[in-house]
């Protein structure tokens, strides 16, 4: 008697990470299964299983990395599956899960809660129903008046009804930080440099998608409770910190590089500079030539592509808060003191090591990937950085990419696209182990406290 795969999940005791990690992977190979389909490409035909993965990958774990061009190579059916795709990879299965329920009037299950909870990056079960509600409500507002807008550059472009399946598409794929655009050849958002309403529309989508629910949350509430939580401080500062000063050094960078900014005039030269300050925090879009960058810009975009969104948002990276967190804990040792101080508020050691565990690990796939795309990718003729550049864009979710992605072969697919899931679903992994290892061992041993010697 075979029994079904339902079956087995429903006798399995998997942990709400495992139950995320396999709802992500359905999901993906569901999504790769409908894009092979002769119905998704433009030429009728069917698409190889591994880029119909590749892309499906992508779009789940809201990257933008693409070995086909999105607007050239997909019919409408695909690039919807796509939209679709990374909608769903942006809020997570889980809220998705939990607006069909709501529809059918189900009732939501504790374990369900907890999944949820996991999902969202909640510290809390408490309102947990209640905030996927107010997730789902405030994300489909907010994609509307970003294709609204949209719209009133896209239709006089395009026509009505291009013009508008454009701008919702491109609202989506902002908001959810995933970078996918439909302007064909790989241009993104080359053509439109100039034009403050696309640049400044795409751009606050990214920022708002990549603050997080809770930030949103707190922000809105504020006129009742007079007050942000400390996490809310913390990413609201470091957001604002790393696009100012994003904006600031490629100004700087790119000011006098003729590959780039040289034939600009000043506005564009802004909102170029703004654009690539907002869209490495894994986005993916891009209105320059990614290609001719200088290599100090190249470097700045690996950090910010390190570093990501905020927890609990449709961003990936290592989190602002935990970047935070590292400075403001080198900096309270070097100022002697014995705890992490910010905002007068004394940080767990727990959540100090967590940040110091999620970068380091971060760290070493950044570095094993690149290693394996020179060993594999060497025919390609690329310099190292694209490596370097190609491993931290797929592993923080962003999409952006020196022009390797299209020469990847089989090998260099596969690698990049186990780098994407890990960049989605590694650190809720990583935070979820460490919980339960700390839960399984006895608090009350201390070993005897030695010293070595560091620096």
């Amino acid at each position: 008697m075979q029994l079904r795969v339902r079956d087995v999940l429903k006798n399995k005791d998997f942990t709400p990470v495992q139950i995320l990690a396999i709802g992500y992977a359905s999901i993906i190979f569901l999504g790769a299964v409908l894009l092979t389909l002769p119905i998704s490409s433009k030429n009728g035909n069917a698409t190889p299983f591994l880029d119909s993965l590749f892309t499906s990958t992508s779009a789940v774990c809201v990257t933008g990395l693409v070995t086909v061009d999105t607007g050239t190579y997909w019919s409408y059916f695909g690039k919807t599956i796509i939209m679709l795709l990374i909608q769903v990879g942006g809020l997570g299965f889980m809220a998705f899960a939990t607006m069909l329920s709501l529809i059918a009037g189900k009732k939501i299950t504790l374990r369900q809660r907890l999944i949820m909870q996991e999902s969202m990056n909640s510290s809390s079960l408490q309102g947990i129903v209640k905030l996927a509600k107010y997730i789902l409500l405030f994300t489909f507002s907010i994609e509307g008046l970003g294709a609204l807008l949209l719209s009133t550059q896209f239709i006089p472009i395009f026509g009505p009804i291009k013009g508008i399946y454009y701008s919702v598409f491109h609202a989506v794929s902002a908001f959810c930080n995933a970078g996918f655009d439909l302007m064909g050849n790989y241009s993104s958002l080359i053509g439109y440099s100039g034009n403050v309403v696309i640049i400044i529309t795409i751009s606050a989508l990214i920022v708002i998608g990549g603050l997080g629910f809770i930030v949103w949350n707190e922000i809105y509430t504020y006129k009742v409770r007079k007050r942000l939580s400390l996490h809310s401080k913390v990413v609201i500062s470091m957001t604002t910190f790393l696009i100012l000063g994003g904006t600031v050094l490629f100004f700087i960078f790119e000011y006098s590089n003729p590959g780039t900014m040289k034939a600009m005039g000043l506005k564009e030269r802004l909102l170029s500079s703004l654009f690539a300050s907002v869209s490495p925090r894994t986005a993916g879009f891009n209105s320059i030539d990614l290609s001719k960058l200088t290599v100090p810009s190249i470097f700045l975009m690996i950090i910010l592509m390190f570093i990501g969104g905020s927890p609990g948002s449709t961003a990936g990276g290592i989190k602002t808060s935990t970047a935070g967190i590292l400075y403001m804990t080198v900096k309270s040792i070097i100022n002697g003191r014995e705890d992490t101080e910010i905002f007068k508020k004394r940080v767990n050691k727990d959540i100090v090591y967590k940040s110091f565990a999620i970068t380091i690990i971060a760290l070493g796939v950044l570095f094993t990937v690149t290693v394996l795309l020179a060993i594999t990718q060497s025919a390609s003729g690329e310099p190292f950085e694209s490596y370097v550049f190609e491993a931290a864009s797929a592993l923080g979710t962003v999409g952006s990419t020196l022009g390797l992605t299209q020469k990847l072969n089989s090998i260099g697919k596969i690698i990049i696209i186990l780098t994407m899931y890990a960049g989605r679903v590694g650190a809720l992994t990583l935070i979820l182990a460490i919980a339960i290892n700390k839960k399984k061992k006895n608090l009350s041993i201390k070993y005897p406290e030695d010293k070595i010697l560091v620096g």
